[in-house]
C-alpha cells in the first residue's frame, strides 16, 4: 500500500510547489506500470512487454492506436517536456508519444527543437509539437502556458527534465584519466577529477536557475492548466542521485533539508543563496557542501517541490560527458514511469529508475 498523508490528488497538486505544506510520504510498493493505461483502445501491453518492443514495434502501435481512437478533446492526454530536442528528453517525448500521449516537445534554441520535431514525425510520431522554452526566462515561460493554454486548454503530464552541470569540463582531461563506471557512481572519482572540473560562480548560477529556480517557476506557471486535467495531473523532476542527501557532507544541512514537515520554500531559497555566497568566498569545501557537481548537487536535493522525482540512471548523454552506460531508452523509462501513472499512485516520492528510493 501507498501511504500519503491526503487521498485527494489535485491536493497533492497544490502541495507539490510548497514544500512548507507537503507532508512526509512514504512509498512502499512496488508499482506497476501499464505504459496505455487510460489510452482507450484494444491494445494492452505490460511495462515489460512494452519496453521490449523494438522501436518500429512501437511506432506501429503508436499508429495503430492513432487510427483506432475516436476519443473527445476531454480524454485525450497532453504533456511538456523541457530540455527534450536530445538526449533522454528526446527519449522521453518518444515513448509518451507512442503510448498516445499528445507531447509538446520544448528547447531553447529553435532550429534544434524543431528538427527533434521532424525526426519524430519521421519515426512515426506526428503526436509530437515544438515550441521553444528558456526555463531561465519568466516571458518565455509564460509564452509555453499561453500556448497550452489556447492550444489545449489543460496539461496533464509535465517532465522537468532540463539541466545544466554547473562545472567547466577539461573533456580531453577528463576521458584520459579512463575513470570506471563503479568510481563514478560510488562518488570515489571525486578527488580524481578535481584537476580537470571546475566550479565557477557563473556557472554555478546558470546551474540552480535552470535546474532549481527554472523547474520552480515553470512549475508554478502550469499548474493551473495541470489542474484542469480530467485524469489528474503528473509532475516529473528529473534528478539525480548526485542530490541524495546524505552526499551532503555538513551534517546541519542534511538535517534541516531532511526536516520535510517544517521545510518551507523561503528556507530552500535561503540554502540556494547561501551556497552561492559560500561559493563566491571559495568556502565551498570548509562549509560542508558537495566536492561533486556541488551546484548540479544542491539543485537536485529538493525532491519536494514535484510530486515525484527520478534518477534516470547512469545514463550516456552531454550532461556526464558521455562516460554513462545505459542508453537512453533505459534512461527514460522512469520518467514515462511516472508520467502515465494510474490515479492513486505514489507521490511525493524519489524513484531511483523505475523503483522507490531512500533520498
Amino acid at each position: 500500500m501507498f501511504l500519503i498523508s491526503d487521498p485527494v490528488a489535485f491536493g497533492h497538486l497544490q502541495l507539490a510547489i510548497f514544500a512548507n505544506t507537503l507532508k512526509a510520504i512514504r512509498c512502499t510498493d512496488e508499482v506497476v506500470f501499464h505504459p496505455l493505461v487510460g489510452v482507450r483502445s484494444s491494445l494492452s501491453l505490460s511495462e515489460k512487454q512494452f519496453f521490449s518492443l523494438s522501436k518500429k514495434s512501437q511506432q506501429t502501435a503508436a499508429t495503430m492506436m492513432n487510427s483506432m481512437q475516436s476519443q473527445s478533446t476531454e480524454s485525450l492526454r497532453y504533456a511538456v517536456v523541457t530540455g527534450a530536442n536530445k538526449g533522454i528528453g528526446f527519449e522521453t517525448v518518444r515513448q509518451l508519444a507512442a503510448a498516445g500521449v499528445t507531447v509538446v516537445l520544448t528547447a531553447r534554441n529553435e532550429k534544434r527543437g524543431m528538427e527533434a520535431m521532424s525526426l519524430l514525425h519521421g519515426l512515426g510520431f506526428p503526436n509530437v509539437l515544438f515550441h521553444q522554452l528558456n526555463v531561465q526566462d519568466l516571458q518565455s515561460i509564460e509564452g509555453l502556458a499561453n500556448f497550452i493554454q489556447t492550444r489545449f486548454g489543460k496539461l496533464d503530464i509535465l517532465v522537468n527534465n532540463a539541466g545544466a552541470s554547473g562545472v567547466v569540463v577539461d573533456e580531453e582531461g577528463l576521458r584520459a584519466l579512463n575513470i570506471d563506471p563503479a568510481s563514478w557512481l560510488s562518488g570515489k572519482a571525486t578527488n580524481m577529477v578535481q584537476g580537470v572540473i571546475k566550479t565557477t560562480y557563473e556557472k554555478a548560477k546558470e546551474c540552480l536557475d535552470t535546474n532549481y529556480y527554472g523547474v520552480k517557476n515553470l512549475t508554478q506557471a502550469l499548474l493551473p492548466l495541470l489542474q484542469r486535467s480530467t485524469s489528474g495531473g503528473r509532475i516529473v523532476n528529473v534528478s539525480s542521485l548526485r542530490g541524495e542527501l546524505w552526499r551532503i557532507p555538513n551534517e546541519e544541512i542534511r538535517k534541516e533539508l531532511a526536516d520535510v514537515e517544517n521545510l518551507s520554500e523561503e528556507k530552500i531559497d535561503g540554502f540556494v543563496e547561501k551556497f552561492l555566497d559560500d561559493l563566491r568566498n571559495d568556502e565551498l569545501e570548509v562549509k560542508g557542501w558537495s566536492k561533486m557537481l556541488p551546484a548540479y548537487s544542491v539543485s537536485k536535493t529538493y525532491p519536494n517541490m514535484c510530486i515525484n522525482c527520478v534518477h534516470p540512471g547512469y545514463v550516456d548523454t552531454d550532461l556526464n560527458w558521455h562516460t554513462g552506460t545505459m542508453t537512453l531508452e533505459e534512461g527514460a523509462q522512469g520518467s514515462v514511469m511516472l508520467a502515465l501513472l494510474p490515479q492513486g499512485g505514489p507521490t511525493g516520492c524519489y524513484f531511483d529508475r523505475t523503483q522507490v528510493a531512500q533520498f
